[in-house]
């Protein structure tokens, strides 16, 4: 049976019908494919035609969605399949974080069926996945209840595939069949390059697939996934590629900001597995973020830890090889900024206080005008975020990894949440700032916050549905303060903001299309 996403969806998802649009005997088969050595042109497959991993009907996709009540709001919010689905598997040709060649793999989700909008030339959703610790990770294998991509694939699958456009979502290198030992987490040029090559790949093959491409190319993703598709669309629009528009969701795009939060005081729920996954690619992308992994670990967790991540035993890393919450030690300096941030300091903690000394000592000695304390409309709408020159490797990695060094041409589309513990939506405000003060038209950028319950506008609906189930997450809690407020924090960034911040960017892009942008 195909599993589909534990997601906070109330019955307030019908309220979203109206405006974000949506409306309606497959079997599957497996294949391994063989991880050959990598020597051809980026961009290029592996083997074709792409390995078929499913066909769905429209039917069958509404019968899975409407088998629990879970499945049944995501109904609800994407709307029911107009489409069905082939869902197929390609490996192609790309680089790592050094430019070292190697492989990666994607899925390609092509509509079918009768209703009109599954057919004929058809628009391009290049969709940017989450972090995942699970090295098997594999979108294309969403079907698969074991495989960690089944939440976010259905989600995709139900959003866009099954409403008519062509998804082509890779898997990054470092993931599924990649042969790459580590991922280039937040590595922008690295990420860029393998979203560009993944899209290359399979518009090669879309004939093979009896599909076509409209020319209409979308760029979204969600989390880390709204960093990669701004990456992304940078890479498309150097290499002079045509983008419709693109939607970064709770992206952490002017990541160097966030990580001089992080050592001032301010660190995000999940820093104890960002932190180590950056140091892993920002030292093989840079070479200088530690002589050793213990100049920044405490000796309980720095041998191995450098690859650690990504794992195949993702159940097995927390609390032994890294701590679940405490990232600093319980009386580190600086200290958490307000109480609720003192979860992430304790015992057995990850990051040696010798080193958030050094780091913190670089942000006041070689502060970066973009990512000041507390955040202003001044800091935040500046054409030079990133006029600084710190001495710490990891903040010059931050620095030259930040998004907030291009602009873009086309429409950008942001959606995140006002208080989300994850990716701090700073860092949103800071890059949709940086972009208007470098010219980007109003007509072109548009924030929507879920929290702005007072703004009227398109996405109402939305923001009242994500205020319902806010509301019921809590509820659900019991009648405690602290653990209502506990549960709401666990499920702001993966269940509660990214259903909605994701119909949003569809009604965005529907309405793009609508107008014949």
């Amino acid at each position: 049976m195909i599993r589909l996403p534990a997601i906070a969806l109330t019955g307030a998802a019908a309220l979203l019908l109206a405006s974000c649009g949506g409306g309606g005997g497959g079997n599957g088969s497996f294949v391994t494919v063989p991880t050959t050595p990598v020597t051809n042109a980026r961009g290029t497959v592996l083997s074709s035609p792409p390995t078929e991993i499913a066909r769905l009907s429209a039917s069958d996709l509404s019968t899975l969605l409407d088998a629990t009540a879970t499945t049944k709001q995501l109904k609800a919010l994407a709307g029911t399949p107009k489409c069905g689905i082939d869902l197929r598997s390609i490996n192609y040709h790309t680089i790592g974080g050094q430019g070292e060649a190697t492989n990666a793999t994607a899925a390609i989700m092509v509509p079918s069926g009768t209703d009109p909008s599954c057919n004929g030339p058809l628009p391009i959703v290049l969709y940017a996945h989450g972090t995942n610790i699970d090295r098997t990770y594999n979108i294309a294998d969403w079907i698969d209840p074991n495989n960690a991509a089944a939440v976010e694939g259905s989600v995709v699958a139900a959003m866009y595939a099954a409403q008519g456009f062509i998804v082509v979502a890779p898997n990054y290198a470092g993931y599924d069949l990649s042969a790459l030992t580590y991922h280039p987490y937040l590595n922008g040029d690295q990420q860029g390059k393998d979203m560009y090559d993944a899209l290359a790949a399979a518009r090669s093959q879309l004939s093979a697939i009896s599909a076509t491409d409209s020319g209409k190319l979308f760029v979204t993703g969600y989390s880390q996934g709204g960093y990669v598709a701004l990456a992304a669309l940078r890479e498309l629009q150097a290499n002079g590629k045509t983008v419709t528009a693109s939607g970064p969701l709770s992206a952490p795009s002017a990541i160097s900001a966030l990580t001089d939060y992080n050592f001032s005081g301010w660190p995000a729920l999940g820093a104890t597995t960002f932190v180590p996954l950056l140091t892993t690619s920002w030292q093989k992308q840079f070479g200088n973020i530690y002589s050793a992994t213990s100049d920044i670990y405490e000796s309980q967790y720095a041998t191995g830890i450098d690859t650690l991540l990504p794992t195949t035993t993702p159940n097995a890393i927390y609390p032994t090889k890294l701590p679940t919450l405490a990232l600093y030690p319980a009386t580190a300096t600086p200290g958490p900024l307000n109480a609720q941030l003192s979860i992430f300091y304790g015992a057995n903690n990850l990051v040696k206080q010798t080193y958030l000394t050094t780091a913190f000592g670089d942000i006041q000695g070689n502060p970066c005008p973009g990512n000041a304390l507390p955040a202003t409309n001044a800091s935040l709408n500046t054409a030079s975020p990133l006029a600084c020159a710190p001495l710490v490797g990891f903040r010059k990695a931050a620095v030259a990894n930040d998004l907030r060094n291009f602009l873009p041409t086309r429409p950008v589309f942001f959606c995140g949440g006002d208080q989300d513990p994850t990716v701090n939506f700073v860092s949103t405000r800071a890059t949709a700032g940086y972009f208007s003060a470098k010219g980007l038209p109003s007509s072109s950028l548009t924030v929507v916050d879920l929290e702005e319950s007072t703004a009227s506008d398109a996405y109402t609906s939305a923001r009242t549905a994500f205020a319902i189930a806010k509301a019921a997450t809590a509820q659900a809690a019991g009648s405690d303060p602290t653990a209502q407020a506990t549960a709401v924090l666990s499920a702001y960034h993966a269940s509660l903001v990214f259903p909605y911040c994701m119909v949003s960017a569809r009604s965005y892009f529907q309405g793009l299309l609508n107008s014949g942008a």
